[in-house]
């Protein structure tokens, strides 16, 4: 396996690896863990963990919390399990090869987090990557948006938090399937590549049973400029 994938070492105490070819972590994964918050005690559940970056940064940043990563692709499912192994975080955070729409059958409705950068793009729209592991990760092919959502619902307890990272074009969908499904939107913050461009994605926080009542952030921007340097808010997302 190792002449398939490629590894590096993330905030001097991570060494993670991830596929040379087919599905590779972006700054996705670094928003999602900076906008997230774990509190001491609490059960978290990744869906689609992929090789676990998001999960391990979590558990590095929130040492009190244990964390459970579902992921059905297999070759991604086994580095998950092999950069816990070289974390030492084996005491607080498991990977499981587990297809999501099944998450009741593995844990009772007892969650107090659930978070997720899923597959973004619904089917019939964009080109397919021809590498099936790249295409089930970005695109709605096992998981769409309704069901991630009700597989949600389903596990987290009352007042239970959910945080997304999702496209921006689709946020009138998350925020109607999620209060559909009766997880109220609370927290909403905006991404830019750069200051003066178009959100691209949104950070997103509901609530299970809450009240209504939505909190818009300040929006956050990657980049200085185009082309340009990471602000001190990017920046801020590569430490611990």
């Amino acid at each position: 396996m190792d002449d398939e994938v490629s590894c590096e070492e993330l905030f001097g105490r991570l060494s993670v690896c991830q596929p040379r070819r087919g599905y590779r972590y972006s700054i996705d994964a670094f928003l999602l863990a900076g906008f997230v918050r774990l509190k001491p005690g609490e059960l978290a559940v990744e869906f689609g963990s992929g090789c676990g970056i998001v999960s391990l940064i979590l558990a590095l940043r929130f040492p009190g919390a244990r964390i459970l990563g579902l992921e059905v692709q297999k070759r991604l499912a086994l580095l998950a399990a092999r950069n816990l192994k070289t974390s030492g975080l084996q005491d607080r955070v498991l990977f499981l090869r587990a297809d999501v729409r099944e998450a009741r059958q593995i844990i009772a409705a007892s969650v107090d987090v659930v978070l997720a950068n899923p597959p973004y793009r619904p089917l019939g729209t964009g080109r397919l990557n021809p590498l099936e592991e790249e295409t089930v990760a970005r695109h709605e092919v096992l998981l769409d948006l309704r069901a991630l959502l009700a597989a949600a619902a389903a596990i987290l307890k009352e007042r239970g938090r959910l945080y997304l990272i999702y496209p921006a074009s689709r946020l009138v969908a998350l925020l109607a399937e999620s209060r559909r499904l009766g997880l109220e939107p609370k927290r909403l913050q905006v991404v830019h590549s750069y200051p003066g461009d178009y959100g691209r994605l949104v950070l997103f926080e509901a609530r299970k049973g809450a009240g209504e009542e939505l909190r818009i952030l300040p929006p956050f921007f990657i980049y200085q400029a185009p082309g340009g340097p990471y602000t001190s808010q990017a920046e801020g997302l590569f430490r611990l």
